[in-house]
C-alpha cells in the first residue's frame, strides 16, 4: 500500500472527497514529520511507536575501492511495531 492506496481507502470508507481525504493523510504525515524535527516520540497505540535514533560516527569501508571512509553520526527514525499489530501479521 503506498500514499494514495491510502487515500483512496479513506476516500471510499468515509465519503469524504478525495481532495480532503489527501489532506488528512497529509495532516497525519506532517504532524508525525514536525514531532520528529522536535526530537518527539510517536506513538500510536495498538500500531507502532516512532522514535528518533542516534548512531555514532565510524570509520566504514568503500566496497569498491576498499578505502577507509569516515562515516559521520546521524539520527534516524527508528519503527517498532505494536503487540496487537505483531500479533495480527503473526496469525
Amino acid at each position: 500500500m503506498n500514499k494514495l492506496d491510502l487515500i483512496q481507502a479513506l476516500h471510499k470508507k468515509t465519503g469524504l472527497t478525495k481532495y480532503e481525504a489527501r489532506e488528512v493523510v497529509q495532516i497525519f504525515f506532517d504532524s508525525i514529520i514536525d514531532a520528529f524535527v522536535k526530537g518527539e516520540r510517536v506513538e500510536i497505540r495498538g500500531f507502532c511507536s516512532f522514535s528518533i535514533k542516534e548512531y555514532q560516527g565510524y570509520t566504514g569501508r568503500n566496497p569498491k575501492t576498499g578505502k577507509k571512509v569516515q562515516v559521520s553520526s546521524k539520527k534516524l527514525p527508528f519503527f517498532k511495531c505494536g503487540k496487537e499489530l505483531k500479533e495480527r501479521v503473526d496469525f
